[in-house]
């Protein structure tokens, strides 16, 4: 059974960062693309960085390029996301997701071609 647990989620101020990790457990990272979307209140769930499994690929979405960094650590079966330079719309519940099919790096964006998602953790900045 695959499990991903994130953690590292809190309030921030403007300016500031962090570094969200997600435990994967039942999967192991060959050839499964993973990721993180995320959903403010009110707004629909949005695709902001995937990695496929070599950790070669990478893709972000225009809102977080150049700002955040999204890697793996295969020893560890743990994904990260280091967000710096953190801004108010930023603001939202964050999930780690994991697709078995290497070619999911491909059609990133799309929340369906992820078969499964963590619980999430909250990130909150403030102004």
């Amino acid at each position: 059974q695959v499990q991903l647990v994130e953690s590292g989620g809190r309030l921030v101020r403007t300016g500031g960062s962090l570094r969200l990790a997600c435990a994967a457990s039942g999967l192991s990272f060959k050839r499964t693309t993973m990721g993180w979307f995320r959903q403010a209140p009110g707004k629909e769930r949005e695709f902001v960085a995937a990695v496929n499994w070599t950790g070669g690929i990478t893709r972000y979405a225009d809102s977080v390029q150049g700002r955040f960094t999204i890697s793996t650590d295969i020893t560890k079966n743990t994904l990260y996301l280091q967000m710096n330079s953190l801004k108010p719309e930023d603001t939202a519940m964050y999930y780690c997701v994991a697709s078995l099919a290497a070619s999911t790096i491909f059609q990133y964006s799309t929340p369906a071609n992820y078969g499964h998602w963590g619980q999430g953790t909250q990130v909150t900045v403030s102004p």
